[in-house]
């Protein structure tokens, strides 16, 4: 089993990229995203539990999300795990994942636990212009999780701008790719797909 994580802000890139790359890859390929391992604060009121910062480190679950890499890797199915954003509470399912020959995970704080990091075979970060991930990162949140424009303002300068700065923007220094543009240039996921397929995926292929 090959494991890629690919880091970077949010709004640059990371969901498309993993998408593309997985439409690319030989062999059955799963794709997790960190977003999912939200903690759950089921005794919080919604007001309070909008006032999270979700852009910092502390806001997801590491340990779970390491144990079910691990699960994975030994040969186990998990269930799977959601995110309802509009509510700010985890919507689980019992739904199996079953091991695969590639397993991509994505988020903004990939590799910031040191165990989750190092289960990670191959390591991408994805270098936008922060204006460029602003835009894209304001649209989502419109469109796909009920955000005004005031909150999306507000919560830029409260949390994801300032954990930008102090956590997201140094991972490229953990990073053993960086992927510049996102996964909207075909030439990239094609070149990523060809060394995963020709290098990564042989070189982990069982004996």
């Amino acid at each position: 089993m090959l494991i890629i994580g690919i880091c970077g802000a949010s709004g640059s890139g990371k969901s498309t990229l993993a998408k593309e790359l997985a439409k690319r890859l030989e062999g059955r390929c799963v794709y997790i995203k960190q977003d999912a391992y939200y903690k759950d604060h089921p005794d919080m009121t919604f007001e309070e539990r909008e006032r999270i910062n979700y852009d910092e480190p502390q806001a997801f679950e590491h340990a779970a999300l390491l144990a079910d890499l691990q699960a994975l890797r030994a040969g186990r199915s998990i269930t799977t795990k959601a995110y309802d954003y509009t509510q700010h509470r985890r919507c689980d399912s019992e739904e199996r994942i079953e091991p695969a020959d590639v397993v991509l995970i994505e988020g903004i704080h990939v590799f910031y636990d040191p165990a989750v990091r190092d289960m990670l075979d191959c390591r991408m970060f994805i270098q936008v212009d922060p204006d460029v991930w602003l835009l894209r990162r304001g649209k989502r949140d419109i469109r796909d999780r009920g955000r005004s424009v005031e909150s999306i303002y507000r919560q830029y300068l409260d949390s994801v701008k300032p954990m930008f700065e102090r956590y997201i923007r140094n991972y490229v220094d953990d990073a053993d790719l960086i992927v510049a543009h996102g996964g909207k240039n075909a030439r990239i996921v094609d070149i990523l797909a060809h060394y995963i397929n020709s290098g990564l995926l042989s070189e982990h292929a069982a004996p």
